[in-house]
């Protein structure tokens, strides 16, 4: 059995490319322009874990499901609910993506005070380097971490889908308040996003 299996799974923003090991994923990306038929999908990945993964479809049936649930607006907390392999986080990027971790959803938390979580106090710069080369792409919410000043700051190359998962989660902890349960969805989607995630038969 090879170490490492991968499949992919659906985000609004595209296919997801989920990497496993016998102790969990190892690695959650979207990369630009990936898609299930991308040839070079698997590159980057082999090339951290020196050998390269075989595919196992399927196997991200369930997180597929937790993904469905969190962009309809659901509270999910990915690193409860799924094993996460951090063996591509090491050192204080690790500390800092495990403290990210315990940013409550619909919840920010500047990158001083994750530093300060993570036992590192005036390293926020350090953490946007985590943050920034995170092996878990929306697994570990990252997007929850701002400038001091309340913006958002960046996320990657897509900025704008930063603001896309805090006006999802901002929208629906709204929702959970409104008398009579009154659904509203008006979170700005990325012009590359449908409105949900839509799960292809397989």
């Amino acid at each position: 059995m090879a170490a490492f299996r991968y499949d992919f799974a659906d985000t609004p923003f595209g296919d997801a490319l989920v990497v496993f090991s016998v102790e969990g994923i190892v690695s959650f990306e979207l990369a630009e322009g990936l898609h299930r038929g991308s040839e070079w999908a698997l590159e980057a990945v082999a090339r951290r874990l020196h050998e390269t993964p075989a595919p196992d479809p399927g196997a991200a049936a369930a997180l597929d499901d937790l993904l469905a649930s969190y962009f309809d607006g659901a509270p999910v907390r990915f690193d409860e609910q799924v094993p996460l392999d951090w063996r591509m986080a090491q050192g204080f990027s690790r500390a800092a993506l495990q403290a990210v971790c315990e940013i409550p959803w619909a919840e920010t938390a500047s990158y001083g005070e994750v530093a300060i979580r993570a036992g590192s106090p005036g390293a926020a710069r350090a953490v946007g380097t985590a943050c920034r080369n995170t092996p878990f792409s929306i697994l570990v919410p990252v997007h929850r971490v701002v400038r001091a000043d309340g913006s958002p700051g960046q996320y990657g190359a897509h900025p704008e889908r930063k603001r896309y998962l805090l006006d999802l989660e901002a929208d629906a902890a709204g929702r959970t308040m409104r008398p009579g349960g009154i659904a509203r969805h008006d979170a700005a989607v990325p012009r590359d996003a449908p409105s949900r995630v839509v799960r292809p038969d397989v």
